[in-house]
């Protein structure tokens, strides 16, 4: 009976680790120029290679890195997503383009969903763009998407 108990418990992790939650963010720089930046609470998660989260990626910020940027991506185009398993419809995943200042258009900047949701983004290619925030209230703008484990691809200079 032991044994059993053993084999049921280590097929459940198994089968536990198989499911377990998983997003991607690739990025794509076309500029020639810049650093692409991933930013989490103020804490640096990459610059510019393919970064992978074990579990959701909850409010992180990516922006293209040119000197002139602040740390939580002032004065640069901000790409803003929350990379998250739904767990009841309209629960999963956010991603926007934000001009809200302090943000302002630095680059073309853009994004799509990948391994779920393909097809779904946005491209903001000038300073008056239709698909980015300019004022908090333009909710409209959020990119949602309700695939478990997407990924999502961030271009620059598209």
């Amino acid at each position: 009976m032991l044994s059993f108990t053993r084999i049921a418990l280590a097929v459940a992790a198994a089968i536990a680790v198989v499911n377990a939650e998983t997003h991607t963010v690739h990025f794509q720089n076309n500029c020639g120029f810049g650093t692409p930046t991933l930013v989490q609470n103020g804490n640096i998660l990459s610059t510019g290679g393919d970064f992978t989260s074990n579990g959701p990626l909850i409010s992180a910020i990516a922006y293209l890195q040119t000197g002139g940027c602040g740390l939580n991506g002032e004065g640069c185009t901000l790409i803003e997503t929350t990379l998250v398993n739904p767990t009841s419809p309209g629960s999963g995943s956010s991603t926007d383009i934000s001009l809200i200042p302090p943000h302002t258009f630095s680059v073309t900047s853009g994004f799509g969903y990948f391994d779920g949701c393909d097809g779904a983004g946005a491209d903001c290619t000038s300073p008056s763009c239709s698909t980015a925030f300019m004022n908090p209230d333009q909710t409209n703008r959020q990119v949602a998407c309700q695939s478990d484990n997407v990924n999502l691809a961030i271009t620059f200079c598209d």
